[in-house]
């Protein structure tokens, strides 16, 4: 018995742009809440974000802040990306709010735990990088700091440094979604991933190496998990494929006389 075919929801455009905006204006208003308790407490939240730096400090050192209005609009700027950050799930489900009506009923099943797994794994990027790359990576620097340099890093410097490296170790770490959608879409087959993984292994490392400061240590911290993330993507990428092509066989074999 066949299926009957599926509707989408279908709207004029006015009421898909009404839309829009109420979705924005909810994404909007969440990360304004968020803000205003991450901005009072900016200043508690930039002293953590810069621990992993202070600890690695020589003695006597400490961070300064050369612009007038740094001690202010600096936390303060951190503020806004923490609570940017934390509202991020919830900015996310309004756009798949948007987006879904749209979608057919198989495309939401695909989609859905794709868009948790990126979420749940930007996070885990975060934290890679603030409990295991920054320490090391500020112990190297302070390690290396020539006799007679002391060293004493600008906050709005650092600032921007940190919000680079997290949002690159973030990004690093949606490799395996990004094997699966090219997988998915037919744009590679599970062969060429296969056939291809020194060519990744040397592009990680390629690719580190521009993104990270010009030491081995970090380059090495974000190149191996690229490659090890590349790995688990092939395997989810293989788990989901399987059943797809199962199915293609029964049906050839059933349309067979």
């Amino acid at each position: 018995m066949s299926e009957e075919p599926e509707s989408l929801a279908e709207g004029s455009l006015i009421s898909h742009l009404l839309e829009l905006r109420e979705r924005l204006i909810r994404a909007l208003l969440a990360v304004g809440v968020l803000f205003a308790p991450c901005a009072f407490y900016a200043n508690h939240l930039f002293t953590l974000v810069a621990r992993p730096l202070i600890r690695m400090l020589p003695r006597g050192s400490h961070l300064i802040a050369t612009g007038v209005a740094a001690p202010f609009t600096t936390p303060f700027k951190l503020a806004f990306f923490v609570a940017l950050v934390a509202a991020m799930p919830y900015v996310l489900y309004q756009v798949w709010a948007f987006v879904a009506p749209g979608l057919y009923r198989h495309e939401k099943r695909f989609a859905l735990p794709l868009l948790v797994s990126a979420i749940v794994l930007f996070y885990i990027g975060m934290t890679f990088a603030y409990f295991a790359v920054f320490p090391a990576m500020f112990h190297f620097f302070a390690a290396t700091t020539p006799k007679g340099v002391a060293m004493m890093t600008d906050i709005t410097q650092y600032l921007d440094f940190i919000l680079v490296m997290f949002f690159a170790f973030g990004a690093a770490f949606e490799l395996p979604v990004a094997v699966v959608l090219l997988v998915v879409m037919n744009v590679v087959t599970l062969e060429k991933l296969r056939s291809i993984r020194g060519y990744v292994l040397l592009g990680v490392f390629i690719v580190a190496a521009f993104i990270t400061p010009p030491d081995a240590v970090s380059q090495s911290m974000m190149a191996v998990p690229m490659y090890l993330l590349y790995e688990c993507g092939v395997v989810m990428a293989r788990i989901l494929v399987r059943p797809k092509r199962g199915s293609s066989e029964d049906e050839e074999q059933a349309a067979a006389p």
